[in-house]
């Protein structure tokens, strides 16, 4: 007790006696903070207490801590609001230790919990407070920590913490640094929210404020244009994505009146199969904008636009996963939707072929990595439709790891390389960047699914689920998995091989000033390298192996749609092998053609014959698929506005409004005026009779009959009307009457 106990006071004797230094000021309220969390701990040790709520709860507290002081950075920036806030006194590294030392604090945290919760299987429900409570609708501020959301923390906040820990050293010479630093926390504390959330409602504040920050992310280089456009594709993508989500949860509250997880799980053996199946189909509109499933995944290759430790964070544990785990939690409702199930293994399986496929022929070194990313999903996503949602979170955990790295390595190579990104324009890096040409190695094999490092245990886990199904569907999806791990090798081996191996392509200064990166970044690149080689074999067993009750309630599978024996036990020997043939298939291909010339000559140029350059250009080019994008959105919308613009805004309402009144009324003026000369007396009159004769007999002028005559017509008018009502018999000698009267008028 007597440690907690100093800690505590130097914290309040720290806090009052550097009010003006805020920095002091906030190391000393960390100091509070820790001291008190010693000391429940040390007092749930001494009368026995369940630690797991203890450390949901402070987790919770710093991650909240830490996006309070990101925002207060945030806002603080511009001059006009930073009077109430402390981030102009902050400083960069003020913000860089502050926000990077709560989330070291928050990751050592989400370890004790996962501790607690997954492997003492002890999982917490926390209520806070009562949000909404009307009649028709009760919704707390809960938190739920069971094994899945334990294992989602450790992966968001282990990578988060090691991106923000390397942003110290690739974001030092941004002017802006404090505010990149904020919107990474707030982007933080936005996933632990959707991930900690104990119903759909605050997973979707959750869900909403990571779609916000990444947009900030995204575009955080303002003053490039590509970045600003790459963040507006990303934000729209994702709000049509976001649209499809909103419309499930409707749903779901219309058929069953509330949105915690507890009770719409516990109804949904009873919902019509075809409504949930509607619903889930749903869902898997928001998880294809996030997941980048296909349709929806134009933005990823665009959103490279934004500075690396953005695409490390966004688009290997976080953004991209935030639609797995709504398919993770939603398992009780997907197993009960088998229609919806089977569009979601289609789904993913296409998804995985073609974002391998798209990675082929790219260029950009980080364009790959991240269609690496879009076929990862789609295994991910495959496997929730084959109902192995354990072996779908292992590989999210997987994927989390080795993709960040790999991230982190391009980044390092750009940064030390005068920002080039063309793996065309780089070669021979690897006597000048040994360490991260080794991460970039280990990323790269995990990544194939090379075995016994972490991405095989989950990878090819996933193939062999998927031919153990024993249906058509399930060998259709075995088949294209396998030949995207084929795709997945070449292009990873030859990123590898035009950035590390082969000749030297970049201007001689940018060689001489080529060196490895200072320790804010190796040590991220080490942490994530030992994590992507020995994370697969030691959490092998715990997540997926046979007979293992890790997840307990917190996944649910059918029994009807247990078939791990059989993948196990039961497959030829020949099925279980095969993605690994593809997988050095792939590598040997990749390593031959670009890095011995000679082997070169028996590839076929595609650049020689016009059907060659338009596959080169077709993959090259991702598919045309945003060229199909625009066409059917906004080449459309623009076509049918600029008609509905011609037929409405320029045709009936300018017709019935200010310009059809206005053109009318001088079109009759205008045929009036035919009908009066302005002379005052008529052309025959003045041939028959001399001025002066007429002027003293005062002729009738054409005004004057004019005039008499309109008169004549109106008492024509009321008389006929007069006549007209006066029964259906007199009717018609009404009109004859006033016909005669007339032409006697006229006649006259």
């Amino acid at each position: 007790m007597t440690l907690p106990l100093i800690l505590f006071l130097i914290g309040v004797l720290g806090f009052v006696l550097n009010r003006k230094n805020v920095l002091l000021m906030l190391i000393s309220v960390e100091l509070m903070l820790l001291a008190v969390t010693l000391l429940i701990l040390i007092s749930s040790y001494v009368f026995n207490d369940i630690l797991g709520q203890t450390y949901a709860i402070y987790i919770i507290a710093v991650a909240g801590a830490e996006s309070a002081i990101g925002l207060g950075v945030l806002v603080a920036y511009y001059r006009s609001l930073s009077a109430g806030f402390l981030g102009r006194f902050i400083g960069a590294k003020g913000a860089q230790i502050t926000t990077t030392s709560l989330l070291f604090i928050s990751t050592a945290l989400a370890w004790i919990a996962f501790y607690e919760v997954a492997l003492s299987n002890s999982p917490v429900i926390i209520n806070l407070t009562s949000w909404i409570d009307i009649e028709a609708l009760t919704v707390n501020w809960a938190f739920q920590f069971d094994t899945l959301t334990v294992s989602m923390l450790i992966t968001v906040l282990t990578v988060s913490s090691l991106v923000h820990l390397y942003t110290i050293s690739y974001m030092a010479h941004d002017p802006h640094n404090q505010r990149f630093f904020s919107f990474l926390s707030l982007f933080t504390f936005s996933m632990l929210v959707l991930v900690t959330g104990n119903n759909y409602l605050i997973l979707f504040i959750g869900w909403e404020f990571i779609g916000i920050a990444s947009y900030l992310l995204i575009g955080f280089w303002f003053t490039r244009a590509q970045a600003t456009k790459s963040a507006n594709q990303a934000f729209v993508t994702n709000r049509v994505g976001d649209y499809s989500l909103t419309v499930a949860f409707f749903g779901l509250f219309w058929l069953i009146g509330a949105v915690d997880y507890s009770t719409v799980f516990s109804t949904a053996p009873y919902m019509n199969e075809n409504v949930l199946s509607l619903i889930v189909l749903l869902m898997l509109g928001g998880v294809a904008g996030k997941s980048v499933q296909i349709g929806l995944h134009s933005w990823l290759p665009s959103s490279m636009e934004g500075p690396t430790p953005v695409s490390s964070l966004l688009h290997s544990a976080t953004l991209v996963t935030a639609g797995i785990y709504l398919l993770l939690r939603s398992s009780p409702l997907l197993e009960f939707a088998t229609t919806a199930l089977t569009v979601i293994v289609w789904i993913g399986a296409v998804t995985a072929f073609i974002g391998a496929s798209m990675g082929l022929l790219q260029n950009d070194m980080k364009r790959i990595i991240a269609m690496s990313t879009m076929s990862q999903c789609g295994y991910m996503v495959m496997a929730c439709g084959l109902s192995q949602y354990d072996v779908a979170l292992f590989h999210l955990v997987n994927h989390g790891f080795f993709k960040s790295m790999l991230f982190l390595a391009a980044g390092a190579v750009i940064h030390s390389m005068a920002d080039q990104q063309d793996i065309r324009r780089l070669g021979g890096l690897r006597s000048f960047l040994p360490l991260t040409y080794t991460a970039m190695l280990v990323g790269s094999f995990s990544l194939m699914a090379v075995p016994f490092l972490t991405g095989f245990y989950s990878k090819d886990l996933i193939l062999e689920l998927s031919y153990g199904a024993y249906s058509l569907p399930g060998i259709v999806v075995f088949i294209l998995g396998s030949v995207a791990a084929l795709f997945t090798a070449f292009y990873s081996t030859r990123l590898l091989t035009l950035v590390f191996f082969s000749t030297p392509n970049a201007p001689k200064v940018d060689y001489e000033n080529t060196h490895e990166s200072d320790t804010f970044t190796f040590i991220p690149l080490i942490v994530l390298s030992i994590m992507s080689i020995f994370f697969g074999y030691f959490g092998k067993d715990a997540f997926v192996g046979m007979g293992t009750d890790f997840f307990g309630s917190a996944l649910f599978t059918h029994p009807n749609n247990v078939y791990l024996v059989e993948a196990e036990f039961n497959l030829p020997i020949l099925i279980k092998w095969l993605p690994a043939i593809f997988t050095l298939i792939g590598f040997l291909a990749g390593f031959s053609l670009y890095q011995y010339p000679s082997a070169a000559k028996y590839a076929i140029d595609l650049t020689k014959s016009n059907f060659g350059y338009k596959s080169y250009t077709f993959f090259n080019g991702k598919y045309k698929f945003d060229a199909i994008l625009n066409g059917l959105t906004t080449d459309l919308s623009f076509k049918y506005g600029l008609i509905l613009s011609k037929v409405f805004d320029r045709g009936i309402i300018e017709i019935l409004g200010p310009y059809g009144l206005s053109v009318s009324l001088v079109s009759m003026s205008n045929k009036l005026s035919k009908f009066d000369t302005g002379k005052l007396f008529s052309q025959n009159q003045l041939k028959e009779t001399d001025t002066d004769a007429l002027s003293n007999s005062g002729g009738i002028t054409l005004n004057s009959l004019y005039i008499m005559l309109a008169l004549m017509i109106l008492i024509f008018l009321v008389l006929g009307v007069g006549l007209l009502n006066l029964s259906n018999g007199t009717m018609i000698l009404g009109i004859k009457l006033g016909l005669l009267f007339l032409l006697l008028l006229l006649v006259s």
